[in-house]
């Protein structure tokens, strides 16, 4: 079964985080560059986004970016 977009950008972020390449307060790349990473619109990254911020995995700060 393929996997939406979004839940592909949640993962590698997931993955990113868990493997220590992120550590806390870190700030990860911007909506328009992951948008550019996973050829998709910032609306998709910005779901993905959305739902790891719900699961209290990351933060974001209007105007300064999303962190761990």
């Amino acid at each position: 079964m393929l996997q939406s977009l979004y839940v592909r950008i949640q993962d590698h972020l997931r993955g990113t985080i868990s493997s220590g390449e992120l550590g806390p307060g870190d700030r990860l790349p911007s909506e328009n560059t992951l948008a550019r990473k996973f050829q998709t619109t910032r609306s998709t990254v910005r779901q993905a986004l959305a739902r790891l911020d719900f699961e209290g995995l990351i933060h974001r700060q209007a105007g300064l970016g999303t962190f761990v």
